[in-house]
């Protein structure tokens, strides 16, 4: 690979919903778990999960009645989950175009999830070998997003391989709102691509209605406009 200065130093991606959309796995497994519990659950009880850590999203499953507790809870959605991308992996539009890109002019990228590691090594897998320096992932992190631990952690592994990495260059990916809160609580350029919550504008990140398209340049430009 040849390196080209573009001014984006990394690219730190995030998982669920952005660089697959295995938010309706989640919704799935969410509600295969209350409904066998004969407990009511709504989409937006689901939605308003969206982004958080899954400590915190078992949390609120327990609060409403799952007889479990939280390391049960978690363990039972992920069995879910990944059974369900074992079966079929739903690329977002554009997303596995972009971080080819990205890594084929030598940017490095990692990946920032709330799931935790059996699920993201399940997606890492699938894509080719170094496309990722490393994984961040919800079982690594004491407060999960939107706490800005997650991405502190990830600039820290990149100064660890590359050295002086500023945290101004490097450009999050995301697609919730705790993902959102807790890139721009790091510094980070942030980009939100909408999927089943709607995002806000907001001064702090741009919107991106898809990746599809979108290229180095394009990261370029965010940092143009930072």
């Amino acid at each position: 690979m040849t390196q080209v200065d573009t001014g984006v130093q990394a690219v730190l991606w995030d998982m669920d919903g952005t660089l697959v959309d295995t938010e309706p796995y989640w919704f799935r497994a969410e509600a295969d778990l209350l409904a066998a519990q004969d407990i009511p659950w709504s989409h937006q009880q689901a939605a308003a999960l969206v982004g958080n850590s899954l400590p915190t999203s078992a949390a609120v499953l327990r609060a409403a009645g799952i007889p479990f507790d939280v390391r049960e809870i978690i363990d039972t959605l992920l069995e879910s989950v990944i059974a369900q991308v074992r079966r079929q992996v739903p690329w977002r539009p554009g997303a596995r175009e972009l971080l080819t890109a990205v890594r084929d002019v030598g940017i490095p990228c990692a990946m920032v999830t709330m799931s935790e590691r059996p699920l993201a090594a399940e997606i890492d897998g699938l894509l080719p070998d170094g496309t990722f320096e490393f994984l961040v992932t919800g079982d690594m992190v004491v407060h999960g997003k939107p706490h800005p631990e997650p991405y502190l952690r990830a600039v820290e592994g990149l100064r660890g391989r590359w050295g002086d990495i500023e945290h101004g260059r490097v450009v999050a990916i995301e697609d919730s709102l705790p993902g959102l809160a807790s890139a721009k609580a790091a510094g980070l350029v942030t980009v939100g691509v909408p999927n089943v919550v709607d995002l806000p504008d907001d001064p702090g990140h741009t919107l991106w209605p898809t990746l599809e398209g979108r290229t180095v340049i394009h990261l370029h430009e965010l940092l143009q406009g930072s």
